[in-house]
């Protein structure tokens, strides 16, 4: 799926950029694996503290203080802000909680994924299950289809 987004991408003169919590950098990771990534991958921003998602990647601290790090919201926040330091076409944002425990009273396999792009801003809820790795690698695969579905 990687490889489909970069080859499209690249067809297209396009950019990505991450934002990513619970993932720590594995979308960034799983794209720069492809021959090619580097005409399309800006870069990405592990934000896996909450005062880093506010520090690095611009997501309002007032939103984090009374919804939490998981929530929508900031995983929108997270994809515009990966989007604009980054100088990117599109932006992914990834927050959510990848167990075994919850966090701030959201259950393990809460996820968010965000999408930013040129007349694009969207985020899509996911109920994952499975380990933390499981839970991750799901999320990554989310966050690729998501992209690709507004790429076609």
């Amino acid at each position: 799926m990687a490889a489909q987004l970069v080859a499209v991408l690249t067809r297209r003169g396009e950019t990505v950029a991450t934002a990513e919590s619970l993932t720590a950098g594995l979308v960034c990771a799983t794209i720069a694996r492809i021959p090619g990534a580097s005409a399309v991958l800006r870069g990405g921003l592990v934000v896996y503290a909450t005062e880093l998602k506010t520090v690095l990647a611009g997501v309002d601290a007032k939103l984090l203080a009374e919804r939490g790090a998981v929530d929508p919201e900031v995983a929108a926040q997270l994809a515009d802000g990966a989007r604009e330091r980054c100088g990117a076409t599109w932006g992914l944002g990834l927050t959510g909680v990848a167990g075994p425990s919850a966090q701030d009273g959201v259950a393990p396999g809460t996820v968010y994924v965000g999408l930013s792009g040129p007349s694009t801003r969207i985020v899509r809820t996911l109920a994952e299950t499975g380990d933390r790795d499981m839970i991750r690698t799901a999320s990554v695969r989310s966050a690729f289809a998501l992209l690709g579905e507004h790429l076609h």
